[in-house]
């Protein structure tokens, strides 16, 4: 069975990448085009740098610039790419401004919202039968398309896009879902209206149900728990291919390592760390609290009697950058911080380490330890989230183990798991064999690709093409934005209703020269 899917995301790799959602948006519809689907993929025009073959417009509400533009190519492999262009969203970095030491802009809900409702136009010109969000920045788009027809996809639920409650009336006949906590909460509406919710692993899907993880959503996904599935997310092929990776100095496989020692070699050499017979361990990571990088600044003084020298690449957070640095520079001979990101020198310390060090206090899925086992790195990580779902710890289980596994985000647990992985990578047999299931694991797309299949062509087949086209919302809505929150009328108790608003009239009709383009 065919589907016709439209996926939604504030990142698409290579065009766009902060964080794991680009690199995760661009494997999954890759995976879909190779599986059949027909994929569309929808993003903000921050801008986008790529070649595009038409230029259109939808409407948005007024609050929202009244139309959007939309700009539509082709891409690597994985289908048809529109860009969005909606006041403000032209900004140097996705999210955050570099000016005001890398806090969101203060009008990030202005400009997430507004391509929240672009989303929902450019899925309704395409005529899509399933709309798939991806996080916050997209989920306003449920206000305007059939939550039958959508399905939501949390990457990490610590972002959740809330704002002032003036805001809510823009979301129309479902803005009473937009409501959570005194605030204006699109991944709630998005949780409480979409068909589905699946979050990027099994057990990141298990602890958003607890207070502990839920970030205050809790509830209202404990509530979800029939619809709510963890489907990990997969590592793309095209870039993390030890044996073929165009950014290492020499490509290897489990049956030749040597090209690993050739990286290995040449990371120690641009860090200037002196060769050495104990382990190297990497990090390559955000500077966010969520990575418990304050956790592993604490461990360095204890690296010299491990053995072991540690390098960690990465960008976020200035202030703990700036600690980070001031920990490698009474340790000089045991730390190097390469902060600024770089692909290249982050798949050199991927495939150059021996070790790599994940010590998240959370993590929904996480990419970096799938990448490593990849690459022949044995990851040292904490058992939470998606960690705990691909890594095994080989002390626990020595005939199954790919890693090794603290039991908590803690200095303690995380003392004793790096002690024990430097012990067990000494004892070149154990190691291998810790690298032969890593690297010989399937780690791709292709049975998530398939999990996720299965779910659109689950709403496909149980929704009605005819459904009515949701339109653009009402005057008052548009003018939400301008409502103060003390004039703000209280809303009706009762559900939410899933009818759609009512229709939007076009100035004109792109659908025919979208569809030519397509077949051309």
């Amino acid at each position: 069975m065919s589907v016709h899917v439209l996926i939604a995301a504030a990142e698409l790799d290579p065009l766009v990448k902060v964080g794991g959602l680009g690199e995760a948006t661009a494997g999954l519809a890759r995976c879909l085009d190779l599986l059949g689907a027909r994929v569309d993929v929808v993003i903000p025009d921050y801008p986008v740098e790529f070649s595009h073959h038409l230029e259109w417009t939808v409407p948005v509400p007024e609050w929202a610039g009244g139309q959007a533009q939309v700009r539509s190519g082709y891409l690597d492999d994985i289908g048809e790419i529109h860009a969005v262009s909606v006041p403000g969203i032209q900004r140097p970095h996705p999210y955050n401004d570099p000016a005001n030491g890398h806090d969101g802009w203060l009008d990030n809900d202005r400009r997430f919202y507004a391509f929240g409702a672009a989303v929902a136009a450019v899925a309704h010109e395409l005529e899509v039968e399933v709309l798939h969000l991806n996080d916050w920045h997209t989920a306003s788009a449920v206000a305007w398309f059939p939550p039958e027809r959508t399905m939501l996809s949390i990457h990490n639920l610590a972002h959740q896009g809330d704002a002032d409650l003036g805001w809510l009336p823009a979301f129309g006949d479902r803005a009473r879902a937009f409501e959570h906590l005194g605030r204006c909460n699109p991944l709630a509406a998005a949780i409480r209206l979409c068909r589905r919710v699946v979050t990027v692993s099994p057990g990141y899907a298990r602890e958003v149900m607890t207070p502990a993880f839920g970030c205050g959503l809790e509830g209202e996904l404990a509530a979800r728990a029939d619809p709510l599935v963890g489907i990990r997310n997969g590592l793309d092929q095209q870039l993390w291919n030890p044996a073929e990776d165009r950014y290492l100095p020499a490509n290897f496989s489990f049956g030749d390592l040597q090209g690993k020692a050739v990286c290995r070699k040449e990371l120690l050499h641009r860090t200037g760390l002196e060769e050495t017979p104990a382990p190297v361990v990497g990090m390559v990571t955000r500077f966010v609290d969520q990575k418990g990088i304050d956790l592993v600044l604490e461990l360095v003084s204890f690296l010299s009697t491990v053995p072991a020298v540690l390098v960690v690449h990465g960008t976020g957070d200035r202030a703990l950058i700036n600690a980070a640095r001031r920990v490698a520079s009474m340790s000089p001979a045991h730390m190097r911080v390469a902060d600024g990101y770089r692909e290249d020198f982050a798949h050199l310390v991927v495939a150059g380490s021996d070790l790599m060090f994940v010590p998240s206090r959370f993590e929904p899925c996480g990419l970096t330890q799938m990448q490593a086992m990849t690459c022949g790195t044995i990851p040292v990580v904490t058992e939470v989230g998606g960690l705990a779902d691909t890594v095994i710890d080989t002390d626990r289980h020595p005939g199954r183990g790919t890693g090794f596994v603290a039991s908590t985000p803690s200095v303690p647990a995380l003392l004793d798991a790096l002690h024990r992985a430097c012990r067990g990578w000494r004892n070149r047999r154990r190691r291998n064999a810790v690298q032969r299931r890593g690297m010989t694991t399937d780690w791709t797309w292709h049975k998530p690709g398939q999990q996720y299949l299965e779910i659109y062509r689950d709403l496909a087949a149980l929704t009605a093409r005819s459904t009515p086209r949701p339109q653009r919302p009402s005057q008052s809505s548009q003018r939400a934005v301008d409502v103060e929150p003390r004039h703000l009328v209280h809303l009706e108790s009762g559900p939410v209703p899933n009818e759609s608003p009512p229709a939007a009239r076009r100035a004109d009709d792109v659908r025919p020269a979208v569809a030519q383009a397509r077949s051309a």
